[in-house]
Formats: C-alpha cells, sequence, structure tokens
C-alpha cells in the first residue's frame, strides 16, 4: 500500500503556521509528502527543506490574486499539490497548514486504508476534529465549528478540493462517499500570539473579499485601539484534558499568552444554537450540521 501526503502554505513563518509540526506529523506514515510552496514574503521555503526529509517533494507556486471569492483560491493551490502525488499511490492523505496529525492514531489509520483499499465503495475517510481556539488548552465547541472533514481521499484526480479547501468532492459537485474512523485531526489555526492573530485575522481577508470589502474588513478590525485579537468574542469553549502531538512540544512551551477567555461564559448567536449545543452535549446529536461527504 503506497500513501501519498499533500498540502500548501504561504507566509508560513510570517504568520505563524505550524506547517513545520503539521508536516513531520504526517511523515511518519506517508511514503512521500508534497508540498506546494506559494510565492510568500518569508522564509517559508527555507523552513520546509530545514525538516530535511527524503520524502518531500516541493513544488512551487504564485497564487492568483484574483481569485478572491469565498476562498477559492485555497481550494486551487490544493489542487496543485494533489495533482503532484504520485499516480501509482492507494491513497491520498491531506493535511493543512495549521492540522496536526497526532501519533497515537497511526495504527487506526493505516488500518482503515489497508481495510477499505479494494473497496471501491468507500472513495475517503472522515475525521474528527478538535478545534483549539485562544491557546492550547480550550477547544472552540459551537456551531460555528465543523465537527468532521475528509483528509483521506482515493487517487482519483477527479477528486477535487472543494470551496475553501475546506473539503473535497468529484468534479462534476457530487459528494464523496467516506467512512467515518476513530482518529482525530488537531487543528491550530486559532492558536497565536493575539498580535499575530489579529495580522493574520486582517490580511487573510483578501482571500475572500474584493478590493472594497477588504477596505472595510481591515477598517472593521483596526479600528479597535488594541493590537491584539479579541479571543473573548467566542461563542463556546472547553477545556482540553488530553495530550497534544509529539511535534508540538516546542510550539507548547513556547506559548507566552494567556487569551481573556472565560470558559463558562456562553456566548450564543441565539436560542436555536443554544438549543443545539446543549442536544450535542446532552445527546451526542449535532442536528441540522453542514455535511461536505456522504457517511457509508
Amino acid at each position: 500500500m503506497k500513501i501519498s501526503g499533500f498540502t500548501f502554505v504561504k507566509n508560513a513563518v510570517k504568520y505563524s503556521y505550524p506547517v513545520l509540526e503539521s508536516i513531520q506529523s504526517l511523515l511518519p506514515i506517508v511514503d512521500e509528502m508534497i508540498v506546494c510552496l506559494g510565492n510568500s514574503e518569508d522564509e517559508t521555503t527555507e523552513l520546509i527543506k530545514s525538516i530535511g526529509s527524503p520524502k518531500i517533494k516541493i513544488i512551487h507556486s504564485v497564487w492568483d490574486e484574483n481569485l478572491r471569492e469565498g476562498g477559492k483560491v485555497l481550494a486551487v493551490e490544493t489542487n496543485k499539490a494533489l495533482d503532484a502525488t504520485a499516480v501509482d499511490s492507494d491513497w491520498l492523505f491531506y493535511i493543512q497548514a495549521d492540522e496536526v496529525l497526532q501519533e497515537d492514531f497511526y495504527p487506526v489509520i493505516l488500518a482503515a486504508m489497508e481495510k477499505y483499499k479494494n473497496d471501491n465503495r468507500v472513495e475517503g475517510l472522515l475525521f474528527n476534529y478538535h478545534h483549539f481556539y485562544g491557546s492550547y488548552q480550550y477547544i472552540g465547541d459551537g456551531r460555528k465549528w465543523y465537527s468532521k472533514e475528509i483528509r483521506v481521499i482515493r487517487n482519483n484526480k477527479a477528486i477535487r478540493s472543494h470551496l475553501d479547501a475546506q473539503g473535497f468532492r468529484w468534479s462534476g459537485g457530487g459528494k464523496l462517499k467516506v467512512k467515518l474512523i476513530d482518529a482525530f485531526i488537531f487543528h491550530y489555526g486559532w492558536v497565536r500570539n493575539p498580535i499575530k492573530m489579529k495580522q493574520k485575522f486582517i490580511d487573510f481577508g483578501k482571500n475572500w473579499n474584493d478590493d472594497n470589502a477588504q477596505e472595510r474588513w481591515v477598517t472593521g478590525y483596526n479600528k479597535e485601539a488594541s493590537e491584539e485579537f479579541d479571543y473573548s468574542n467566542i461563542d463556546s469553549v472547553t477545556r482540553f484534558n488530553g495530550s497534544h502531538p509529539v511535534v508540538m512540544k516546542s510550539l507548547l512551551d513556547k506559548a507566552d499568552w494567556e487569551p481573556a477567555i472565560n470558559e463558562k461564559k456562553k456566548n450564543f448567536k441565539n436560542n436555536k444554537h443554544r438549543l443545539y449545543y446543549f442536544l450535542w452535549k446532552t445527546f451526542g446529536w449535532r442536528p441540522f450540521e453542514y455535511k461536505n461527504y456522504k457517511r457509508i
């Protein structure tokens, strides 16, 4: 069984992406790792090369600044990496630059890949998610966070990254048939020093907004006196009591901020979201959740 990993990244140093840890977490279970490097303004290329693994294959890309509707450029860059994977791989494992795989799940993932390798009904594998927010001690658990997403797909280039690269669909738009496995992706996209987080949040709006909308976006977030991102503006968090991936140890040790978060305070958008939260926490049911896949 052959497995290809793939990812894309741009300005990882400037915006404090844990891409080094992300790639390192995937290397033990893949035969190659495709990294699509965008036209960065920092030392991202040098950072990736410093990993020094012969499994890593770098391709270079220039992001199309005209693709600014709904984060489409992110899907385009994902597909560039996907298309560079080996033609003889059985499975393709996608990981984003702010996602890390916990090593405890390696056996579960490999067993599922082996089990479904010859079962063509299974077009991908679905993962659970931990969305860390503000710090490495809190998980966002409100309605805004997706609980599951596809991260392993069959090696079929008719499968394409969907919308803003959150998941995958067939090129004609059809949803993939997937199996949920007992494994988690650790998502650290909302864990940064508050100053870095605010700058990243403002700048990243360029991937969704045209010039006029981006100007309003920047004005809206720069009108605050503080240079720091306001982590208190969240509907709900819960404390994380598990262990982080071993590759994250250095970043955890370097964390030098305490976000202004009150885990007991809930700021739900409306009573409907409060009800949804109650149903999920009490019965494990997430009614009307967006699902970019078909579970089988």
